[in-house]
């Protein structure tokens, strides 16, 4: 009997040599895969592996996996690192999502082992910072700061989002109430701090606005990745999710009971569409109004 992954293998070969399937076309998430195929989750990422391997498939950042150009063969796998296994790891997770990252699908991309990763990080967990402190030092600052405290933190504020808005997954690595050690993070963190400093506020402000700062970009990011990870769950894009809730949204408007979500509701007649990178923007500079209007009044935290 035919090993589940490789029946999964054959299979989309099959419609790929048929032409059901022609190069660009997106394959569904790994979640999705394992479910049509009545598999495990490490079966199907087994599966998407060995087409990768084998040329039939690539993986393309935020986009998924999809079918590759004919005639193109994957390249040999380069000498297993320490930095090969990280990069890898982030290529996964910007493809499919965090929960897509296993330690067997690294390995799996690599061409390497299933065991071989581990030779050079500790955990998936370990695995997990050294993405996270990799990203974050992908983004440099210019050595001289920015003139004025709300330059230097809009400077921050913006290099932080490119982050995440390229990185879904990192908005879900670090808490608050947890903070980690990644020296790549702390490259930020002082860069924040050291704009706050032109301020003269004692240490205690100065660190709560830092945590009132980071939380806003983090948390404004963490509705990226759900996103994403929404859309994998439910197969739908975010406009078909809308399309499915206008029925139960006017319901709850001919209720009568929510008189100024319907007011709002009606005066849209263009529709609305979220922008997460203008709510950034309109959010950044009402933060940096409320702090410079604090000052001015001479009121603290």
């Amino acid at each position: 009997m035919q090993s589940p992954y490789l029946e999964i293998v054959e299979d989309i070969k099959r419609r790929v040599a048929e032409g059901k399937l022609k190069p660009g076309d997106r394959l569904p998430p790994v979640r999705q895969v394992a479910k049509r195929w009545g598999v495990a989750l490490a079966t199907a990422t087994k599966a998407m592996n060995t087409l990768q391997q084998q040329g039939i498939v690539q993986a393309k950042p935020r986009v998924g996996t999809v079918v590759a150009v004919p005639g193109r063969t994957p390249e040999p796998s380069a000498e297993l690192t320490r930095e090969a296994v990280v990069r890898a790891a982030i290529e996964i997770a910007d493809a499919e999502g965090l929960g897509a990252l296993t330690m067997r699908g690294v390995a799996g991309k690599l061409g390497v082992a299933p065991m071989s990763p581990y030779k050079h990080v500790e955990s998936k967990e370990d695995l997990i910072l050294l993405m996270a402190d990799t990203v974050y030092g992908s983004l440099t600052y210019p050595e001289k700061r920015p003139d004025g405290w709300r330059a230097g933190l809009e400077e921050v504020a913006r290099t932080m989002w490119t982050l995440h808005r390229r990185h879904s997954w990192l908005g879900l690595i670090t808490s608050l109430n947890r903070p980690v050690a990644l020296p790549n993070l702390a490259v930020h963190a002082d860069r924040v701090l050291g704009a706050l400093e032109r301020l003269g506020l004692d240490p205690v402000t100065t660190l709560t606005l830092h945590v009132l700062f980071y939380s806003y970009v983090q948390g404004l990011a963490v509705n990226l990745e759900r996103e994403a990870q929404a859309e994998e769950a439910s197969g739908m894009s975010e406009e078909e999710w809308m399309d499915l809730q206008e029925p139960r949204l006017a319901e709850l408007v001919a209720t009568g009971a929510y008189p100024a979500y319907a007011r709002v509701l009606e005066g849209l007649t263009d529709g609305y569409d979220l922008d997460l990178d203008e709510v950034f923007e309109l959010g950044l500079r009402l933060q940096l109004d409320g702090l410079a209007a604090m000052i001015e009044s001479g009121r603290s935290v």
